[in-house]
């Protein structure tokens, strides 16, 4: 039997390190696109595969270069590709809103083209998002939802979305996109809420730190545990056909409930360290966005099982560890 290959854009990513792991386990030859950059310092830019660099294969390319992926692509001729690389930090989006547009629309469009010309056959995995959402015309939200974005990162979301269906519709390319809501872990970017209140929570109980500054601890999220979700894309690309899945857990919980229980879990008070900062509201905050993903399980069979309490005290927890041996390195 021959072994799948599979190639992973986005790879050094919270998603694309869990799905190199979840590939690699199911027997895949696994690829990754990475840039150039990163390979000169593979310390900091690849910290979250680096356990996993003497089992996959690194190619040096760039989303924005339609002549590098072909490249890669060619070598590599993959069975299936998932399409993770983005810039995908909703407050960044707004403060270089051509770069987001560009880079997020520009490398999916490269990356089906390319495939269109090379591997035709390839299953291919568009990372679409609830923030195609926004302003959502109901609660929760399906896949029939009408895409309201709110957000520059939200509008390059929806374009893509629209390109992965028109590769699928015009060329016939297995093309799926999975829409999924926020999804956290101990591997999440530290620009995040989710990631920024769980490592000052550790660094304050190590007395490293003495408050923790937020904007609108009133915005509701979907939260989800990252490696579950990363299933759900590998399913829809086990499908005898093309579809888009809504992936999420089904409910909301604030930014103050994360908050509180973050705090918790350390055995603080959270009133005793937070402060509201209006300077880091968004520009414009979307409608409660809750995942309808009924057609997930009922197709995929896939559920997720990590709890929201749960998934605040892995990541306060794997921070609290971070730390101790960090101190522990110096010391």
């Amino acid at each position: 039997m021959t072994q799948k290959k599979a190639l992973i854009t986005g790879i050094t990513g919270q998603d694309g390190s869990f799905l190199a792991e979840f590939l690699l386990n199911k027997g895949y030859e696994v690829h990754g696109i990475v840039r150039h950059v990163a390979l000169e310092d593979p310390i900091h830019r690849l910290w979250r595969i680096h356990h996993l660099l003497d089992q996959i294969h690194l190619h040096s390319a760039s989303m924005e270069s339609f002549p590098s992926l072909f490249r890669v692509v060619e070598h590599i001729l993959p069975g299936e590709c998932y399409h993770l690389a983005a810039q995908s930090y909703v407050g960044y989006s707004f403060e270089d809103e051509f770069s987001t547009v560009n880079t997020n629309l520009n490398g999916t469009h490269f990356i089906l083209s390319t495939l269109k010309e090379l591997a035709p056959q390839c299953k291919f995995y568009f990372a679409a998002t609830s923030e195609m959402f926004g302003l959502a015309q109901e609660t929760p939200q399906r896949e029939t939802t009408a895409f309201h974005p709110r957000s520059p990162y939200g509008v390059s979301k929806v374009a893509g979305y629209y390109l992965t269906q028109h590769y699928r519709e015009a060329y016939k390319i297995f093309a799926s996109c999975g829409i999924a809501y926020n999804h956290e872990s101990e591997r999440r970017g530290f620009e995040y809420v989710s990631r920024k209140i769980t490592s000052t929570v550790a660094r304050i109980k190590m007395g490293l730190a003495n408050e923790l500054r937020l904007g609108n601890t009133s915005a509701r999220r979907d939260w989800g545990y990252a490696p579950e979700y990363v299933r759900a894309m590998w399913l829809m690309l086990q499908q005898s056909e093309p579809d888009d899945f809504v992936i999420a857990s089904g409910e909301t919980h604030s930014v103050q409930e994360f908050v509180e229980l973050a705090f918790q879990a350390a055995g603080l008070n959270w009133q005793d360290w937070v402060k509201q900062d209006e300077r880091l509201y968004r520009p414009s905050e979307g409608l409660e966005l809750r995942g309808d993903a009924t057609k997930a399980h009922t197709i995929l069979g896939w559920h997720h099982d990590v709890s929201f309490e749960q998934l605040v005290r892995i990541m306060v927890d794997a921070d609290y560890q971070r730390l101790e041996e960090q101190g522990e390195l110096i010391n």
